[in-house]
């Protein structure tokens, strides 16, 4: 009878579960995303073709110099196909884009694709750690602000947040520098290239302080604010605590989890922002980064360079802010569920 029993049950279908799970309203949210994204990004590189082009001078002069003759020129235009109409010019970049191809620098005619490859990784680190550093100190930070709203420690954390960002993003990277670097002489202030785990970490703290404390600021006093009207105006705070639950309890148990809505929302937003500051970062501390690599392409009117830049930033903002819906969904079971998917 048992094997009857067992026989009689029948195993569930695969082909229907990873159907039920790319129903799911999770990841309809997701689709839809990634939809409106496209139109987006189109526009954005669109934009900054047109831009490139109304710089004064031209990928050919640039790469001649001052002594170039205009038949020189000339010559070279025709050879880089820019003499071609900007229209065309753009068409034929976006077709061969959509093919997976990036093209081809115009300043050493090396691949793009290439180019990006050799140098993205040290953008990527540099942010991922920047991130962390925000993180990892403005979340104990906002929490115990907000435990004693307008405390000793509330008041000392708000004043240097403030402080905090009040610095211009280029001067900071030369205070640490000055203080870190040549004072004390614990980071370099240029990257040296290191050839291990430590040496890469220790090489891009100042560089990712650079970034990671103007964003611990701004990241503490949003959360801290966010916390404290939570515990000032919200019912389910009320009934933790008439249930003997503790004001850290309660902070950490319940208000962080509503309060990092608004704390996901701009991490995601704050993406974009971060890859356009590698360029000022980057080439401070000379850290061989794609904004380093985007600034000097621009200097040079390459185009293909730049455009591929611009896709990828656009890129990184849009998937920043795919995570974020993502992770909304795994706060709020609404949204998960699909009654309150956006």
């Amino acid at each position: 009878m048992a094997t009857r029993a067992v026989d009689e049950v029948m195993p569930e279908d695969p082909l229907s579960t990873s159907r039920a799970i790319f129903n799911s309203p999770s990841w309809r949210l997701v689709g839809r995303r990634v939809l409106a994204a496209i139109p987006v990004m189109w526009g954005v590189t669109l934009l900054s073709y047109l831009v490139m082009n109304m710089l004064p001078g031209d990928a050919a002069s640039a790469l001649l110099g001052l002594g170039a003759t205009p038949t020189e020129v000339h010559s070279l235009e025709v050879k880089l196909h820019l003499n071609e109409p900007l229209l065309t010019r753009y068409w034929h970049w976006l077709t061969q884009v959509l093919q997976g191809n990036l093209g081809h620098s115009l300043t050493n005619g090396l691949p793009v694709a290439s180019l990006i490859g050799q140098r993205i990784w040290f953008t990527l680190g540099l942010l991922a750690y920047a991130f962390l550093i925000s993180v990892v100190f403005s979340v104990p930070l906002a929490l115990i602000s907000a435990r004693k709203p307008g405390g000793l420690v509330d008041r000392a954390t708000m004043a240097l947040s403030m402080g905090g960002l009040s610095i211009a993003p280029y001067v900071l990277p030369l205070i640490l520098i000055l203080v870190f670097s040549i004072r004390f002489q614990l980071f370099p202030a240029i990257y040296p290239n290191p050839h291990s785990v430590f040496g890469t970490v220790r090489a891009l703290t100042l560089p990712a302080a650079s970034f990671g404390f103007p964003l611990t600021c701004f990241y503490t006093r949003l959360l801290r604010a966010d916390l404290v009207e939570q515990m000032a105006s919200e019912e389910y705070v009320v009934t933790a605590q008439a249930k003997g639950l503790g004001s850290w309890q309660v902070l950490t148990r319940h208000a962080l989890r509503n309060s990092l809505f608004s704390f996901i929302t701009v991490l995601g937003l704050n993406v974009g922002t971060l890859l356009a500051g590698t360029v000022i970062v980057e080439s401070i501390f000379a850290i061989p980064g794609i904004g380093q690599l985007l600034l000097q392409s621009i200097q040079d009117r390459d185009v293909p360079v730049v455009e591929a830049l611009v896709l990828i930033f656009a890129a990184f903002a849009v998937l920043a802010n795919l995570l974020a819906d993502l992770a909304y969904a795994v706060l709020d079971p609404r949204v998960r569920h699909g009654r309150a998917a956006a």
